[in-house]
């Protein structure tokens, strides 16, 4: 900070050093005694250096200051030390309207994410519907054609459900309820939603009931299961998608399908990212792992993955909150 606060006050001291030498200069062509101006050069020297260091000590005070409303949580130029000059005035007054003008943005932009999260809502629960309807009528025959049609038509759902819960992610403290929930009602709720595309690709399912309870979010914690046996399914064709409940509690979907990619694998949890597997016949979209690991974060779980090519892939989503619980 002294060597930055000398540079920019080295051109004063270059302007006066020029001073007296002219001074000095005048002085010897004239032949005119020295002793006085040199006692007088000597005072304004010594008075010059009390300048400086008292300029310094208020140069550090400013910086300080600054530094302390750079470092705050929430921007306070109010906190700023008051202007000196006519330049940083004009500065303050500048920061002062990017100010007002970032904030007006950032609620004009709060405002816009609301708006779409309600309109997309109200179409999600408009378009159910349409799809019960559908449902209905396709139920009402069992052939093997309706059979097909219901397959796809849980799939539909399953897309409105994950676009809606995309939404609702925006501002999920709203939708949040934790309680003590049984692990057990919840995996067989996800299992009987997925049965027909499990029996109409003849997969089998293997899940061990269980005792264990965990902290968490029924709703939230459901719709992770869905998105999870959702990929189990898809990318299986032949062998089997297992379900297996540890005392941590941690929850492991498996399965037996094509695997991912080791260069694939530390990138499946990004937004947007399909990997090599997933470009193929244009199956994924990307979404699915995001929207599972953000719905963990929000409920303060951890998920990992493990895959090999050709043999399968391992979701393991640990409920342990051992911290949430002390709270």
């Amino acid at each position: 900070m002294i060597r930055r606060y000398l540079r920019e006050h080295l051109p004063l001291a270059g302007l006066l050093a020029l001073f007296a030498g002219t001074f000095a200069l005048v002085l010897s062509l004239y032949h005119l005694p020295t002793e006085p101006v040199a006692y007088a050069s000597a005072l304004c020297a010594v008075m010059g250096l009390i300048a400086l260091i008292w300029g310094f000590v208020r140069y550090r005070r400013a910086h300080q200051a600054r530094a302390h409303v750079l470092n705050a949580p929430h921007l306070l130029l109010d906190e700023l030390p008051s202007p000196r000059t006519l330049s940083e005035a004009d500065d303050q007054a500048i920061m002062q309207r990017l100010l007002h003008d970032i904030r007006a943005a950032q609620s004009d932009l709060a405002a816009y994410r609301q708006d779409s999260t309600d309109y997309f809502t109200a179409w999600a629960h408009q378009i159910k519907t349409p799809l019960s309807v559908m449902l209905l009528q396709l139920q009402s025959e069992d052939t093997p054609e309706n059979r097909a049609m219901l397959a796809e038509l849980f799939q539909m759902e399953q897309y409105v459900t994950m676009a809606l819960s995309y939404a609702r992610l925006v501002n999920p403290t709203k939708d949040l309820v934790l309680t003590r929930v049984p692990l057990d009602p919840l995996i067989r709720q996800a299992i009987r939603d997925f049965s027909p595309l499990l029996i109409r690709k003849k997969l089998r399912l293997q899940y061990e009931p269980t005792a264990e309870s965990a902290l968490t979010d029924s709703k939230w914690l459901l719709f992770i299961l869905h998105q999870l046996l959702s990929n189990a399914v898809k990318y299986t064709d032949r062998g089997r998608v297992s379900i297996r409940v540890t005392s941590a509690p941690a929850i492991i979907v498996a399965d037996t399908g094509i695997g991912i990619a080791p260069e694939d694998v530390p990138r499946v949890f990004e937004k947007g990212y399909t990997g090599y597997n997933g470009r193929g016949g244009q199956k994924s979209t990307g979404l699915g792992l995001y929207l599972v690991h953000q719905t963990a974060e929000m409920l303060h779980c951890r998920v990992s993955l493990s895959s090999r090519i050709g043999e399968g892939t391992s979701v393991t989503i640990d409920l342990h909150q051992e911290e949430l619980g002390k709270e």
